[in-house]
């Protein structure tokens, strides 16, 4: 088959690979009719490359119909349409129980101490083949896999494997509610739902972004958007009599632009032998914490700070003194898929698109562009906020 494969900071390549099989009996195999690229593969592609290896498959998010089931597999069977959730768990261990699948106890990786298996994201998270692909292996899949309809397009469903349940447990960690006042950081393809999963909520909602396409795009979806951070400052505290807003979503993560003493160490890491990249990434690795920082800084005293963008470093330095004068409270993790299905599902199927999910996808391309696409989604360039690759073309 055809697979996107990792073998280098910035060389993703489409190449020709074995077809998976089933290798245990809750495995399903699927044929991929849509994946795309996220937010969170890019620092794969730029940043956590001393975790991977090369010809690893990419890719977390994906759809498309079930081609074999393993003997234990009842829940679907051929032919069935599928959105393949980027977590592996379980389902019946004390984490799955409560709502907390990232973190499951059957799939977690002891070898690196982190949480849940993720498909397509290197060996610090299992070293799962990923789902950009024409056809992937999902683990676990009579609890994970989730069937839906036929009648609406892939892009109606193919964000339920990640970025729609990572927004919706964002607004829901910030506490937004309706009359409630929030500032999403970062308008990639997780900011926009992010920010329009509030505006849906009913809070009134400003977006941060220095790129002009994606602020255009949140505007049509009734968000106040700033080109940068000190730009908005002024307006929400305006709006919110001083105060700031009741809650700041940090939708950037590790990889913010505004943090050059962060950057200018990762790079001297990138530089180390691949064996030392790894011990200084898991005792020593700093993020790029300006998104983070201004999260601190913008939200009102008392408020929530909630992170959706991925953060993976060890000894990233946090304005302590600053986030305990203001009493914050602040939430953070990988999202739990399968915890916020049934929230989600009713409105990716109304027919009004509520989410409006079909204005999100600015490039849909073949897998065999997939170099490409990394390319122009990493660089923001051509207005590119979301890419689809199809595995068919």
């Amino acid at each position: 088959m055809r697979a996107v494969t990792w073998h280098g900071r910035r060389d993703v390549r489409t190449e020709t690979v074995d077809d998976p099989v089933i290798v245990k009996d809750q495995d399903v195999l699927v044929r991929v009719t849509s994946t795309a690229i996220c937010g969170s593969d890019l620092h794969l592609y730029e940043l956590l490359t001393p975790f991977m290896t090369s010809g690893d498959i990419l890719g977390h998010e994906g759809m498309g119909v079930v081609e074999e089931v393993g003997s234990a597999v009842s829940s679907v069977r051929p032919g069935d349409r599928v959105v393949v959730p980027f977590n592996v768990a379980c389902g019946h261990c004390d984490m799955c129980h409560a709502g907390l699948q990232s973190q499951c106890e059957v799939t977690q990786v002891s070898a690196f101490g982190t949480g849940a298996a993720l498909l397509g994201y290197s060996k610090l998270y299992g070293s799962l083949a990923g789902a950009q692909a024409e056809f992937v292996r999902v683990p676990r899949a009579e609890y994970g896999l989730m069937k839906v309809g036929t009648d609406l397009p892939d892009e109606r469903y193919l964000f339920l494997s990640d970025i729609l349940p990572t927004a919706w447990q964002a607004v829901r960690y910030a506490g937004a509610t309706a009359g409630s006042s929030v500032a999403v950081l970062g308008l990639g393809p997780v900011g926009q739902l992010t920010a329009r999963v509030a505006v849906h909520l009913g809070a009134r909602v400003y977006g941060v972004d220095p790129v002009a396409e994606r602020r255009a795009m949140a505007t049509r979806h009734g968000v106040t958007t700033f080109p940068g951070a000190e730009d908005a400052r002024g307006p929400m505290r305006f709006d919110t009599g001083g105060r700031g807003p009741d809650a700041v979503i940090d939708a950037v993560g590790m990889e913010a632009h505004g943090s050059p003493v962060a950057s200018a160490m990762q790079r001297a890491v990138e530089m180390l032998p691949t064996q030392a990249q790894e011990r200084a990434m898991t005792s020593a690795g700093v993020d790029r914490t300006a998104a983070l920082r201004a999260a601190v800084d913008l939200v009102s005293r008392g408020g929530t700070v909630s992170l959706a963008g991925v953060y993976a470093g060890m000894a990233s330095p946090m304005p302590l003194m600053e986030m305990f004068d203001k009493q914050l409270t602040v939430r953070m993790g990988q999202c739990n898929v399968r915890r916020w299905t049934q929230d989600l599902m009713p409105l990716v199927e109304d027919p009004s698109d509520p989410l409006g999910l079909t204005d999100l996808v600015t490039h849909r391309l073949s897998l065999t562009r997939a170099s490409e696409a990394y390319r122009v989604f990493q660089g923001k360039e051509e207005g590119c906020v979301k890419v689809v690759l199809d595995p068919s073309a």
